[in-house]
């Protein structure tokens, strides 16, 4: 049951964020300001490439890894592939997944590994393969893992993973059959901003060190405007929280940034909130969703009960888009369409964007703290 009345009492929120989550997404910009830092002094800057790579691969564990592969692939632009690499099955070490490099992966290729708890034997593995094909190995994971000794053997890069008091992979022991939280907002941004600097000192990107400052006070400037002391109804989380409450998000997304953060939304909504999202890119999501406008959770789908027990009854969750991008609307966007589309079908639509003018990695940052702070209330008022 969602209970909107807490997204406007701080300290009620205080109370039933056991996790530290809403800390965890406020701390975001001094994230990336502790983990440019740990990549400054890990050596980043000293490097001296002979050039661009063939590809980066990019490998780690849970769904953060593959957003910093899209986001990576977006910031880009066609300038190098970025593949990631996904367990392949199970590894000889009890427990362990198995990761392996593709076959055409060589000297001319990087191998990143991102890893926030650094343990992991099939990726110790891992950089061992690709330390015998002859790539380039780095890894964003805590000082003294296993990980980071294994880079170093390779002869590769270890970046120590930027953390915070509140990190919280379970934030404390979880109440009796409550299963634990996964690892909290803020954990994407200290494993890809090492990984942004890296690529900016082999040319890859464009982020000079004043980007990665811009992007740092974006973070800290959006997590104002979504913090838990400002009125719903002037905070874009909160107001996004509201509207999802009792509904299946379709997530419709306009742009390659756009799509790495809807697909991270849905990831998180699912993780957090235990929430169902589905995420699309436009204009395909017009007919990957759209029998779903016209079906059973549809507005109009389920007519009102008089002899339903409003109280006992749990409420049928209908469709609510979500519409993302990150640019302006042109003549070719499908955005009106999506519009049309939702208004033909009774569906209601919540848009962000980005502030006009933002750089690539500003958008980025402004359009994920909003859908994480979003998550995060969604998953405290839901919580009994």
């Amino acid at each position: 049951m969602f209970d909107e009345t807490l997204l406007d009492d701080p300290e009620a929120l205080s109370r039933a964020d056991t996790h530290g989550l809403l800390r965890g997404a406020a701390e975001c910009g001094a994230r990336v300001r502790t983990a440019a830092r740990n990549a400054t002094e890990a050596g980043v800057d000293a490097l001296k490439p002979d050039g661009r790579p063939r590809a980066v691969l990019v490998a780690g564990p849970g769904p953060t890894a593959g957003c910093t592969a899209d986001l990576l692939t977006a910031l880009a632009g066609g300038g190098c592939p970025v593949a990631l690499i996904r367990p392949a099955g199970v590894a000889p070490a009890p427990g362990a997944l198995r990761w392996t490099l593709p076959g055409w992966a060589g000297p001319l290729d990087l191998l990143i590994v991102a890893s926030p708890d650094g343990s992991e034997p099939g990726l110790a593995l891992l950089i061992e393969q690709a330390y015998r094909r002859g790539c380039s190995v780095a890894c964003v994971t805590p000082v003294g893992a296993p990980l980071a000794d294994a880079t170093v053997q390779a002869r590769g890069l270890a970046i120590p993973l930027a953390t915070t008091p509140y990190e919280t992979v379970a934030g404390g022991a979880p109440a009796e059959g409550a299963p634990a939280l996964p690892v909290g907002p803020g954990t994407l941004w200290s494993l890809l901003t090492p990984m942004l600097a890296l690529l900016g000192r082999i040319g890859l990107i464009d982020v000079p060190s004043t980007a990665l400052e811009a992007l740092a006070d974006r973070l800290d400037q959006t997590a104002e405007r979504c913090g838990p002391a400002i009125a719903t109804y002037s905070n874009p989380a909160k107001t996004l929280a509201a509207e999802l409450s009792d509904t299946l998000p379709l997530i419709w997304t306009e742009g390659e940034l756009s799509a790495a953060v809807g697909r991270h939304f849905s990831t998180v909504l699912a993780a957090l909130a235990g929430r169902p999202a589905l995420a699309a890119e436009l204009p395909e999501a017009l007919t990957a969703h759209g029998t779903l406008l016209a079906g059973a959770f549809a507005a109009g789908a389920d007519p009102e009960d008089f002899f339903r027990d409003r109280v006992e009854d749990s409420q049928e969750l209908h469709a609510r888009v979500v519409l993302l991008r990150d640019r302006e609307e042109e003549i070719t966007s499908p955005s009106p369409a999506a519009r049309a589309l939702a208004l033909q079908r009774e569906t209601p639509v919540s848009e962000l964007e980005a502030a006009e003018g933002s750089s690539p990695l500003e958008t980025a940052a402004e359009l994920l703290a909003i859908t994480d702070f979003a998550s995060v209330y969604l998953t405290l008022a839901c919580t009994p």
